[in-house]
Parts: structure tokens; sequence; C-alpha cells
């Protein structure tokens, strides 16, 4: 089993440099935090964006479906922030003969609490199981993509 992971930015890849400052979008994490993991799967990482969701756009939704549609693994996972997840999620739609999930963080990756971890995790083994399609990995639960929401109050995703 071999699963490609693009990242796209968001919290889950957010650095903090210092009290004065604000979390910007660094490298990706998920090399460590699958390394840390000791996975027992083979995988390969390409950084496609580097951007907070809310600044994503429909043209970067477009350059990670074509990164996505180039690629010949069929098991994907995207990380992506929160923000927008659902609606890139949406846009990769309908591409024939790949298991995609999408997953992100509430807390940067590089916080002793952060979800990331699980998220991740949960993201592997969704893509392993699930019959190809797209689908969102968040909160310890998979989610279609027009089933759910973010529920910006309780900080987690829902059903709808």
């Amino acid at each position: 089993m071999r699963i490609k992971f693009f990242t796209t930015g968001g919290t889950i890849d957010k650095v903090y440099f210092d009290a004065k400052s604000e979390y910007e979008v660094g490298p990706p994490q998920v090399r460590e935090v699958l390394d840390d993991a000791l996975v027992g799967f083979g995988f390969e990482i390409e950084s496609v964006l580097k951007k907070d969701s809310l600044e994503m756009t429909e043209e970067d939704r477009l350059l990670i479906r074509r990164a996505i549609e180039a690629d010949p693994c069929p098991f994907v996972i995207v990380t992506h922030g929160t923000d927008t997840m659902i609606e890139t999620a949406k846009a990769l739609g309908g591409i024939p003969g790949k298991t995609i999930v999408l997953t992100g963080a509430i807390q940067p990756a590089l916080f002793r609490v952060t979800d990331a971890v699980f998220n991740i995790g949960m993201a592997a083994a969704a893509v392993q199981s699930l019959p190809p399609g797209v689908y969102i990995a968040m909160n310890g639960t998979i989610f279609r993509p027009d089933r759910v929401r973010k529920n910006l109050e309780r900080s987690r995703f829902e059903e709808t």
C-alpha cells in the first residue's frame, strides 16, 4: 500500500515564530507525523500550495485537482485548512479510480495539544478502507462533502 499526500497549507502546517508574531503557513508537517507514528505503509508527499484555506481561489482548487488527476496513485490524502475544506472536497468530485480523503487540524501539528496527528491517522485508515470517491476525515468521523459542515462554535465538523 502506497499513499500520496498532497499538502496545501492550512492550520495543520502553521508555525508560530515568537510571542509577538502571528501564525504563518510553514513547511508540511505530515512527514514528521508519519515518521513519529512508525507507519507501515509507503507514502509520498507533494506540496501543492502553502496557503491558509481562506485565501484559496477556484484556480487553486483546479491546481489541486490537476495534481491529483496527473498522479497515478489511487490512494490520496489532501491536507487542507478547515475553513474551506468542504469546497475543495466538492471540487475534487468525479475523479475516477481514486479514493481521496481530505483532512486538517484545528490546532497546528507543531502544538503539544493538537488534533492533527489523530486526523492524519484517521485519514490514512479511511483512504485504505473506503471505495473510490471523495471524503473528509475530521474529529474521528468520515464525512461526505455534501453532508458536512464546520461548526465554528464547537470547532468541529458535523454531519448535516
